[in-house]
């Protein structure tokens, strides 16, 4: 199975996906990369940017994936 078939695996399991739990789930490093792999491959994917606080207390924000088409 490919990256790419492992993201998309993941999101229809999941309903979404980030960088942390690409990396931790999957094994996958750069998720950016890959989910613009998908989308030159055609599929619809949203971004939503989520903020939270790392270990050291400080604000930071990352992107969360979805399928398109999502209510």
């Amino acid at each position: 199975m490919t990256q790419c078939e492992r993201i998309l695996e993941y999101i229809n399991q999941n309903g979404s996906i980030s960088a942390k739990e690409a990396m931790n789930d999957l094994g996958i490093m750069r998720l950016a990369s890959r989910i613009a792999d998908l989308k030159a491959d055609g599929y619809e994917i949203e971004t939503q940017t989520e903020c939270s606080k790392n270990r050291f207390g400080e604000k930071t924000h990352y992107a969360r994936y979805f399928m398109g088409g999502r209510s």
